[in-house]
């Protein structure tokens, strides 16, 4: 009796111990923070990149502008629950996709990711995959069919934006060969640009391409732009998805590229046209953002003013001279802003990453040139198979809704009145 009673003393404490283990798998700290993360970054897309693209867009098409960032945002959502999530992080098939079946049905409330619910995971990648498809919009807008942009987002995530997810961060084949991309260069940024410079190319100029053309509301541009510099600090602070040095780490050195790009924007600017626009300071900031996203977790302080200083410069000249010598119609220069920056930040990912930030990085600089090649390795392989997709997923939306583009009268017009019915300001 007495040694039955001892055995049952010790199974009773086993227990215990195995319970405790297992209940400080998840982390109470770790999930608070994911789950601030994950509103920072939803507060990105449909206020402060709406805001961003609407106030650079002419006051006919804020509207719409505005409605293509929040639409974007709305059906990634959706089509992220319904099968995105499951293709970008299901169970692995072959390195190239996953799939764990429908409306995240393979999630039970109790599973843990990490620290963290997965859930929460799920969740916060949602919002990522919502500001990817919704940075494309600023590329065709003044042009492009409400409908046709809906449908294609639809496609585009499930197409395009799961399959390079899967491939970087999902456990597929770049992220089995060690692609670093801590928070998005490559899954975001690359794939957002090159994607929106393929729809212009396809959909074509606008009528009055070559003429001046002035944003409705430049302050709303810069109050875009802020909101989107608060959102970052989600955005790249949780994708360490734990509350710890590394993410406070990431916050530091997104705060530090947008300062470093911006002024660098700036300088550029004055040298060049003897002015400090606004328009320049907000872009710079979003340039220097978007540089630092796949090395917020990999770079110190001074890597990140290098990488911010470099976004700023490249991003700059990518505006104000590459798009003039290509003669390519992106409204908001979202290839010249989000491409440019995503590929140095990448690629500078490889030079700057500090082992002693995050001993899983160590780039050039600290003794691992082949990084730099990865890194490549990524960014190629982004770009190729981006345009190639997103080429084929346009060309399926225009024959679905019967041509892509407004008529010539429409887009005269404006399309916040025929596509939406609505004006932005009702000055009479």
């Amino acid at each position: 009796m007495r040694k039955r009673l001892l055995y049952l003393l010790a199974l009773s404490s086993l227990s215990s111990v195995l319970a405790a283990e297992d209940e400080a798998v998840l982390n109470a700290g770790d999930t608070a923070w994911i789950i601030v993360a994950t509103t920072l970054v939803m507060l990105m897309t449909p206020a402060g990149l709406a805001l961003f693209y609407g106030g650079m867009s002419r006051s006919k098409n804020l509207l719409n502008t505005i409605a293509m960032s929040v639409g974007g945002y709305i059906v990634a959502g959706l089509v992220w629950v319904v099968v995105g999530y499951s293709l970008a992080f299901g169970t692995d098939i072959g390195s190239l996709i996953g799939f764990d079946g429908f409306f995240l049905s393979n999630i039970a409330i109790s599973d843990v990711s990490g620290t963290i619910p997965s859930i929460l995971f799920a969740t916060f990648q949602m919002t990522f995959a919502g500001i990817t498809l919704a940075l494309i919009s600023g590329a065709p807008i003044e042009r492009l069919k409400f409908s046709t942009w809906l449908i294609f987002g639809a496609i585009w995530i499930i197409a395009v934006y799961a399959p390079i997810a899967h491939w970087v961060w999902g456990g597929g084949f770049l992220q089995g060969d060690g692609v670093l991309d801590f928070a998005g260069g490559t899954v975001v940024h690359i794939n957002a640009g090159v994607a929106g410079l393929v729809i212009v190319l396809l959909l074509g100029k606008r009528a009055d391409f070559g003429k001046a053309i002035f944003p409705s509301s430049v302050s709303f541009t810069v109050l875009g732009a802020i909101l989107l510099w608060f959102g970052w600090f989600g955005f790249n602070g949780g994708s360490e998805l734990a509350a710890d040095g590394i993410a406070a780490n990431a916050v530091l050195v997104t705060n530090i590229a947008a300062s470093a790009a911006a002024l660098a924007w700036m300088i550029v600017e004055y040298i060049k046209y003897k002015k400090f626009t606004l328009i320049g300071i907000a872009s710079g900031i979003v340039a220097g953002l978007v540089g630092i996203t796949p090395a917020a977790g990999f770079v110190d302080t001074i890597g990140a003013l290098v990488i911010g200083l470099g976004a700023g410069i490249l991003s700059f000249y990518a505006v104000n001279s590459l798009k003039k010598i290509l003669k390519y119609d992106d409204s908001l220069d979202v290839f010249g802003v989000h491409a440019i920056s995503g590929i140095w930040g990448a690629i500078a990912t490889g030079i700057f990453a500090n082992p002693e930030i995050n001993e899983s990085g160590v780039g050039l600089l600290y003794g691992n040139p082949g990084q730099v090649v990865t890194q490549i390795e990524g960014v190629v392989v982004t770009i190729v198979y981006t345009a190639i997709a997103t080429a084929i997923v346009f060309k399926a939306a225009s024959l679905i809704t019967g041509g892509a583009r407004v008529s010539a009268e429409v887009e005269s017009q404006g399309l916040d009145e025929t596509e939406h019915g609505e004006r932005a300001f009702n000055l009479r």
